[in-house]
């Protein structure tokens, strides 16, 4: 379970997230949502222990994760591409990513083998560096390489951006197959309704860094949202 106790983020005197309380149950697929600025990316930044709160903490399976790093092993994440390096290629970077979660060459080729459609020919076996792949291609190591080793918490920020309407669809189907694991909690943030309203089963909408709106996904919940962000 991921807890949230009177969380904010400050910036020159601009607060621009501020949440006193949330909580996720363990097994949950979490869909956040908001504008340009409404503080999603500060909110994983704050999860992932990337930026430090101003005021308040988040509890990741009861490790508070500003003071301890032991909620590392079994959570992962990809923000961006900057996450990735850029002088290996894709085989590479999954081998790298499998020893630090202790995962053996095997492992790592067994999930990679999984994900083969996902990849669609277009990463294994290219000798090409991470660089020099499209900004879609990128995406979709990152994505994968966030599934090396069988996290408990999954973390994707903007995962549907800049890929094309075929792999979405399959990245749909990645999360959706992985919130049927009771064990696994995935947390993804889009500016795509449509798409996070399909793969979360609650979708919580933040505006100027305040919750909004916290909804149980069901069949109305698309149109309650573009309603409410079309004001």
């Amino acid at each position: 379970m991921i807890q949230v106790r009177n969380l904010s983020k400050t910036y020159n005197g601009t607060t621009v997230l501020k949440i006193d309380a949330l909580e996720i149950p363990k097994g949950q697929s979490f869909g956040l949502v908001g504008n340009n600025g409404a503080g999603k990316t500060t909110f994983f930044s704050l999860l992932l222990d990337l930026i430090q709160p101003s005021t308040g903490n988040i509890m990741n399976n009861e490790v508070q994760v500003n003071n301890s790093e032991n909620w590392k092993p079994f959570t992962s994440s990809f923000l961006d591409e900057s996450f990735l390096i850029g002088y290996l290629t894709a085989e590479e970077y999954f081998y790298f990513i499998g020893d630090l979660r202790n995962q053996n060459k095997s492992d790592v080729d067994a999930l990679l083998a999984k994900h083969e459609e996902f990849f669609n020919g277009e990463i294994l076996k290219n000798k090409k560096y991470l660089r020099d792949l499209s900004k879609g291609n990128q995406k979709k190591v990152g994505i994968i390489a966030t599934l090396i080793g069988n996290p408990e918490v999954i973390v994707l920020d903007e995962p549907f951006a800049n890929l094309d309407p075929t792999t979405v669809s399959r990245l749909k189907k990645i999360i959706k197959n992985l919130s049927e694991n009771p064990k696994v909690t995935i947390l993804v943030s889009s500016h795509d309704l449509q798409h996070t309203v399909e793969v979360c089963n609650r979708i919580v909408a933040l505006n100027n860094g305040v919750v909004v709106k916290d909804i149980q996904t069901s069949k109305e919940t698309l149109q309650e949202l573009e309603t409410f962000f079309a004001v």
